[in-house]
């Protein structure tokens, strides 16, 4: 017998999927929630917690719950971190840009193969269409390499070709790691999705000529959200040239 949080998800969940309740629109109160289906508003809660998970509803701290709208998918091409052309037209889409100076400790360390304590450039980035996130990206660049004039703003990119792209001087390798994962914490506060859900997580790490760490990048994108298209190239052995 299915458990009283899982029959008022499948009732929200008919009231979605027959437009009874449409998309973008708010759900009555918890509070109403819970009288309505004689329930306390801890077991409501669970409740929203499957629709929450499954993508259907969004809770938006301060507003309440609502119906998410479909989302269409956004396509990452891997190399520069930048999107395809059709998706860049869109105007909708736009990145919010938290940056400061932070010293490099632990796995930051690592990657970008600087000593504790470095000072490093972080670029905390969340792309929306509306007030829907999209995609979550961390990126760090070290000091020295950190465009000039931007550190400790708050911005918002409209040049949304570039979402997510490499902020420094082209590189001369990116080497990409990719794999599917539980979210983060703040990975799940950011792109308001479940614990319980899937991200495509990106680690990205550019270099220059020296073999330099120029800047490491953490993506994060809700699994049902992207498409991610890397594309190889043959490289030609010079011998086979001269014969």
């Amino acid at each position: 017998m299915s458990s009283r949080r899982h029959e008022i998800a499948d009732d929200l969940r008919h009231q979605i999927a027959t437009g009874r309740i449409k998309p973008g629109e708010r759900l009555p109160s918890e509070a109403r929630l819970a009288e309505r289906y004689e329930v306390s508003t801890v077991t409501l809660r669970h409740a929203l917690a499957v629709l929450q998970g499954e993508g259907l509803v969004e809770k938006i701290h301060g507003k309440g719950n609502f119906v998410r709208r479909p989302l269409r998918k956004i396509m990452y091409v891997g190399g520069w971190g930048t999107l395809d052309p059709w998706t860049a037209a869109e105007p909708a889409l736009r990145v919010t840009v938290r940056t400061t100076t932070i010293q490099a400790r632990g796995h930051l360390t690592t990657l970008l193969k600087v000593p504790t304590g470095s000072p490093l450039a972080e670029f905390s980035c969340v792309s929306r269409e509306g007030e829907s996130p999209h995609g979550y990206a961390r990126i760090y660049i070290p000091r020295d390499r950190a465009p000039a004039g931007v550190l400790g703003e708050e911005s918002v990119w409209r040049e949304t070709a570039t979402r997510f792209a490499v902020l420094t001087s082209p590189p001369t390798a990116i080497r990409e790691t990719v794999c599917a994962r539980p979210p983060t914490p703040d990975e799940a506060s950011a792109l308001r999705i479940g614990s319980a859900g899937a991200v495509l997580a990106i680690t990205r790490i550019a270099t220059d000529s020296t073999g330099r760490v120029v800047e490491a990048a953490l993506l994060a994108f809700p699994g049902d959200r992207v498409d991610a298209v890397f594309t190889t190239h043959h490289v030609t052995d010079e011998r086979e040239t001269q014969g």
